[in-house]
């Protein structure tokens, strides 16, 4: 019963931490915006893909959690 009483606050640490992260995004003006970031508009049409910033977060959360897997 311990463990799932850890588990459940590292879950719960970890919402709130992507909570203070979104809150912050929109105050970082380049997130979203990079030069590889896909973005269409015709007419009334608009298609945006943000592959440069996917792939950056990908790593910075790839080596976030290879580091602290590492204990």
């Amino acid at each position: 019963m311990n463990d799932v009483g850890r588990i459940l606050i590292a879950f719960g640490l970890l919402i709130t931490a992507a909570g203070v992260v979104l809150v912050l995004v929109g105050r970082v003006p380049w997130i979203g915006r990079l030069p590889g970031d896909i973005h269409v508009q015709r007419g009334n049409f608009i298609f945006y893909f943000p592959l440069a910033t996917s792939l950056l977060l990908s790593v910075v959360l790839t080596l976030v959690l290879y580091f602290l897997g590492r204990r």
